[in-house]
């Protein structure tokens, strides 16, 4: 085509497209595996009865990723001013429903790499139950949030995020502590019998990962040389492209399913 003829016009749903969408700026990829949930399911009843702690698949999982977090140090790290910094431990925020369903809050299991599962699942309910009822650390900052209009919110919610992960500023009087959402986070929709989903990553979370852990059910598998039904998990993980790319996230999906694969080899 000659340079100076004139282009066609996008018409029908194009022209829509073009009028409501602008050039992609999300850095956002994802990530799906599935896996057998016998090894998972045979741990929890296992750990159960060792340790009498209320041991659950999310559990598990949370353990598996701490694990691969640590294993990949470059992944533990935090974003600022263009620059990763390392972060000095590894902490998990576990997200749950509170107000009966109809709003989010969550804990942070600190350390959760030096942890073993029933002491991740102690350490979770020792605080679910305050962050259930609007009495976690964060919800200070919620209470106050609630109040203010949405112009200001937006920029209340990035200028709290920068103080304590960039500035790495702790104010927990404010509902506001240091790096507050940890090194990822993890959140569970099988509780509501949904198999499979996608968590957003927000601005203010500063994490370069959410999985989320679906309900588990039975599918054709293959093991060994046929096919039986199995009950499996399907995990799914939003990533942040800054921070790693399909080579360096091998490493950390080599880790997470060594794990998963056989959790009480782990945890003895």
């Amino acid at each position: 085509m000659l340079i100076g003829t004139p282009m066609p016009r996008a018409k029908g749903w194009r022209k829509i497209a073009t009028a409501v969408w602008g050039w992609p700026k999300d850095p956002q990829v994802y990530g799906r595996l599935e896996v057998d949930a016998v090894p998972i399911l045979e741990a929890v009843q296992t750990l159960r009865e060792r340790s009498g702690a209320r041991v659950t698949p999310t559990h598990l999982v949370i353990r598996a990723i701490a694990r691969a977090l640590a294993e990949n140090p470059s992944l533990n790290t935090r974003l600022a001013r263009g620059r990763f910094h390392p972060r000095d431990t590894v902490d998990i925020f576990v997200i749950v429903a509170a107000a009966g369903g109809g709003d989010l809050s969550g804990v942070k299991v600190r350390r959760a790499d030096e942890l073993k599962a029933p002491e991740i699942a102690r350490d979770m309910d020792e605080r679910l139950e305050a962050a259930r009822t609007g009495k976690g650390e964060l919800d200070k900052a919620k209470k106050l949030m609630e109040i203010l209009p949405p112009r200001i919110l937006g920029w209340t919610l990035r200028m709290s995020a920068f103080l304590t992960s960039n500035l790495r500023m702790h104010m927990p009087r404010l509902g506001m502590p240091r790096e507050a959402f940890g090194s990822a986070m993890v959140t569970n929709v099988g509780v509501f019998g949904i198999t499979e989903g996608w968590a957003p990553l927000s601005p203010i979370y500063r994490v370069p990962m959410i999985v989320l852990v679906g309900e588990i059910e039975p599918k054709p598998w293959v093991v060994g040389d046929r096919v039986e039904p199995r009950p499996v998990l399907a995990l799914t993980a939003t990533i942040d492209h800054r921070w790693v790319d399909g080579y360096g996230m091998s490493g950390f999906v080599e880790t997470f399913k060594k794990y998963i694969a056989n959790p009480l080899a782990y945890e003895d």
